[in-house]
């Protein structure tokens, strides 16, 4: 009895087999739960690099230097220089002021007509700034504004143009052009912190070989020009814009109109060698002739 149950249960087997697919691959599946870990690639060079490279910025994982075109020849090096940028982080820079910010300045009690103006005084107003470490060298003034222009100034710049001379002297006003070096501009454009220093009001240099021409040029107002040449050419100007030139001499703002500085002088009423103590409020002077002559040449 035992053996015919055994041989029911084995027939029936033999015919849920014979009932079932056969396996194929369109009919596997993975286990209920499996789950295949996935692997890091093999890279270019048989997974020890990564396709990061070989040592360098690039294995890294850092940014490639500026200009760096991965072995190329870089752009800078491929396109040839041209003559017209020969030396162009050693020009001198001269950031523009025009004659209508300046005369927006004077109308809005920014700056006192009546007493002569300077890249001391501009800067002071904070409305206009420099950076001698950007190899700023000064004020350009600017024909922007020319026709709106009616301020009588003693103003001394950096760099101008004719017409901008023009515009100046047609209010009875006078203009000059004047060259600071690097150290004088420090101490000019803030002259309370280079006073806190404790230390004697420095000379102004003279300008160097390659503008030495225009700071002595009458026809720019140069500070190193002749003085009667000036004259003359104020006279010539004059006729050539077609506006009549009013006699400074007669002036009744003759002092302030004719007021200069030293060629080696930074401020109005200072001469180099002094000390001013800003604590005590009182100018300490060189006594030995030694110094006086050292400041004075």
């Amino acid at each position: 009895m035992a053996s015919s149950f055994s041989g029911r249960v084995f027939t029936s087997a033999l015919d849920k087999l014979k009932a079932l697919p056969r396996v194929a691959l369109n009919n596997i599946r993975d286990n209920p739960g499996s789950r295949i870990r996935p692997k890091r690639g093999r890279g270019q060079h048989g997974g020890d690099k990564h396709g990061c490279g070989n040592k360098g910025s690039g294995q890294r994982q850092n940014y490639m230097r500026l200009g760096y075109e991965t072995g190329n020849t870089p752009f800078y090096l491929r396109v040839p220089c041209e003559p017209y940028y020969k030396g162009h982080h050693l020009r001198r820079q001269y950031p523009p002021l025009s004659l209508l910010k300046l005369q927006h300045l004077i109308d809005l009690g920014y700056i006192d007509p009546s007493q002569p103006i300077d890249l001391t005084t501009i800067c002071n107003t904070k409305q206009y700034q420099i950076f001698p470490d950007q190899r700023q060298f000064g004020i350009s003034l600017t024909d922007e504004g020319l026709d709106s222009f009616k301020a009588k100034v003693n103003i001394e710049v950096q760099w101008t143009t004719e017409p901008v001379i023009a515009a100046i002297e047609r209010n009875g006003g006078v203009i000059t052009t004047s060259y600071y070096d690097m150290h004088s501009l420090f101490a000019v454009i803030d002259p309370v912190k280079f006073f806190r220093k404790g230390v004697p009001i420095i000379k102004r240099m003279l300008p160097t070989e390659d503008i030495i021409r225009f700071y002595s040029d009458p026809k720019f107002r140069g500070y190193l020009a002749d003085p009667d040449k000036v004259a003359e050419d104020r006279l010539v100007l004059a006729q050539k814009y077609g506006y009549e030139l009013s006699d400074l001499r007669k002036d009744p703002d003759v002092e302030m109109l004719t007021m200069r500085k030293d060629p080696r002088q930074l401020f109005h009423g200072l001469e180099p060698g002094w000390v001013v103590n800003m604590k005590d409020k009182t100018i300490l002077k060189p006594k030995a002739e030694m110094l006086k002559l050292f400041y004075s040449t």
